[in-house]
C-alpha cells in the first residue's frame, strides 16, 4: 500500500505556519508546500468531502495562481477519468477566463465582452 503523508505546523490559533508533504515517488524525505487541496468521494454518502489549507505566507498573488492551475488539472482528470473531452475543454476555457480575469495570464481579449 503506497502511503501520502501531511503534516502541519500550526499556530497558537490552529492557522498552518508551515506544510510538508511526503509520498514514496516524490523523492526523499518531506517536501514544503504553501498550499493544499484535498478533495475526497464518499461514495457511501455520495457527496464530496474537502479540505483546503494554506499558510500564513501564501500570497494573493500565488493563490491566483494555484488556483488557475487547479482548474487545468481538474481539466485533465476529468478529460482522463470521463473521456468527457468536451466538458474538460469548457473547463479549460474556464480557466482562460479566470486567469485573464485574474491576471495570471496574459489576456487574449477572447473574454473582454
Amino acid at each position: 500500500m503506497e502511503e501520502i503523508k501531511l503534516s502541519l505546523k500550526l499556530d497558537e490559533n490552529k492557522i498552518p505556519e508551515k506544510i510538508f508533504w511526503e509520498a514514496a515517488d516524490a523523492g526523499e524525505g518531506m517536501h514544503e508546500a504553501k498550499s493544499f487541496m484535498l478533495s475526497i468521494w464518499d461514495s457511501k454518502a455520495a457527496n464530496a468531502m474537502r479540505m483546503d489549507l494554506w499558510t500564513k505566507e501564501m500570497t494573493v498573488d500565488e493563490m491566483k495562481k494555484f488556483y488557475f492551475q487547479t482548474f487545468l488539472t481538474m481539466a485533465d482528470s476529468l478529460e482522463k477519468s470521463t473521456d468527457e473531452d468536451g466538458m474538460a475543454d469548457a473547463l479549460r476555457d474556464f480557466a482562460d477566463f479566470f486567469g485573464e480575469k485574474m491576471g495570471v495570464i496574459p489576456k487574449t481579449g477572447k473574454f473582454d465582452k
